[in-house]
């Protein structure tokens, strides 16, 4: 019987290349908590996962303190059992679950992961700049790069968030479509005003206008909207998938693999979004590129649009000896693809490090 012998716990570093801005917070780096794996047949395997500050109620102390406790009753436990007694608690803290449960599905060699074909999956960029000119060279050069959706943040000011989206709108030049975000920046009042203006040509969603508790006001935005709503932060679990499909207006669901525990409860959540009425959108902005390539596995199967996965790209270096592979704005996974780490770029952005075994904790 194969148990866990070590598991090794990081806090990484990831610097950017350029500011990352939200309405909620401005990052310079991401720092996603990567779990290593080892079993007692000599297999290993790793995953991990990024607590965004202000996204959530999850704090990055609290998932680290949620990941000491429960990788030190793993160790010693087969993969499964390690699994299970981690999702038993996964309310506490649905990302720092989610590092440790995909590590542990990966090192069972999730069939999600096992690339038999090859697949080219699109992906969206930011639109960072404010001043027309600018925002005009900035998406000659996206579109020169092969990127046909862009993202678009608002949720500041509606007046001049709409001018800016017009902006973009003419800059375009209906060769790309857009998604609009607000982050839940906008109060209902905000958000009905802003939805209700919009042109909405070339505007594929508007994304999570109000505060993710209040499913009123998003739906009052939905109802008002020109374009299809879309939820992101309230969407964790299949009931909310159910609950996101009563609300007329609402016609997307964004998931992400960190809010959902696993490899497999993400997949029946998508595939519950298309049951439901509407059409999902995959993916954390926020995440590495071991993020990245996980999501890009289950997005193979699930997903028509173009993915969200796209943090890695926004990093300055990369986590594997052969990067994931992307160019002209599509990642594409060959048949037979699986990463592996490069140690010295790793230790690089090692900003702290725990490992666990029999013998406890150094």
């Amino acid at each position: 019987m194969t148990t866990i012998r070590k598991i090794t716990l990081r806090r990484l570093l990831v610097p950017l290349i350029r500011p990352y801005r939200l309405s909620y917070r401005t990052f310079e780096s991401f720092e996603p908590f990567l779990v290593e794996v080892e079993a007692s047949d000599g297999t290993s395997a790793f995953a991990d996962a990024h607590i965004s500050p202000g996204s959530s109620s999850e704090t990055r102390e609290d998932g680290w303190a949620f990941l000491d406790r429960h990788i030190r009753e793993a160790i010693g436990k087969t993969p499964d059992e390690a699994i299970a007694s981690t999702l038993a608690a996964f309310e506490d803290s649905k990302v720092a679950s989610t590092a440790l449960v995909t590590a542990l599905e990966s090192l069972l060699d999730d069939p999600l992961l096992q690339i038999s074909e090859s697949a080219s999956l699109p992906l969206l960029t930011p639109i960072n700049e404010t001043e027309p000119a600018k925002i005009e060279k900035e998406i000659e050069t996206w579109l020169a790069q092969g990127f046909r959706t862009f993202k678009v943040k608002v949720g500041k000011d509606v007046q001049a968030d709409l001018s800016r989206v017009q902006c973009i709108q003419a800059a375009s030049k209906g060769l790309a479509t857009l998604r609009l975000d607000a982050n839940r920046a906008y109060s209902q009042d905000q958000g009905v005003r802003f939805a209700a203006a919009l042109d909405p040509t070339g505007i594929e969603l508007f994304e999570q206008p109000c505060d993710s508790e209040d499913w009123d006001a998003n739906a009052a935005v939905a109802a008002a909207s020109t374009v299809p709503l879309m939820l992101d932060e309230p969407i964790c679990t299949l009931r909310d998938i159910e609950r996101a499909g009563t609300i007329p207006g609402v016609g997307y669901c964004k998931l992400k693999l960190k809010r959902f525990g696993g490899l497999g409860r993400l997949k029946e959540g998508l595939d519950a979004v298309r049951r439901n009425g509407m059409e999902p959108v995959l993916g954390d902005g926020l995440g590495s590129e071991v993020h990245a390539w996980m999501e890009a596995c289950v997005a193979r199967t699930t997903i028509r649009n173009a993915g969200e996965f796209n943090g890695f790209i926004k990093a300055k270096d990369r986590l594997f000896e052969t990067p994931l592979p992307f160019a002209n704005g599509v990642i594409e996974l060959e048949a037979g693809y699986r990463p592996r780490l490069d140690r010295a770029k790793l230790d690089q952005m090692t900003a702290e490090r725990v490992d666990y075994t029999h013998q406890g904790r150094n």
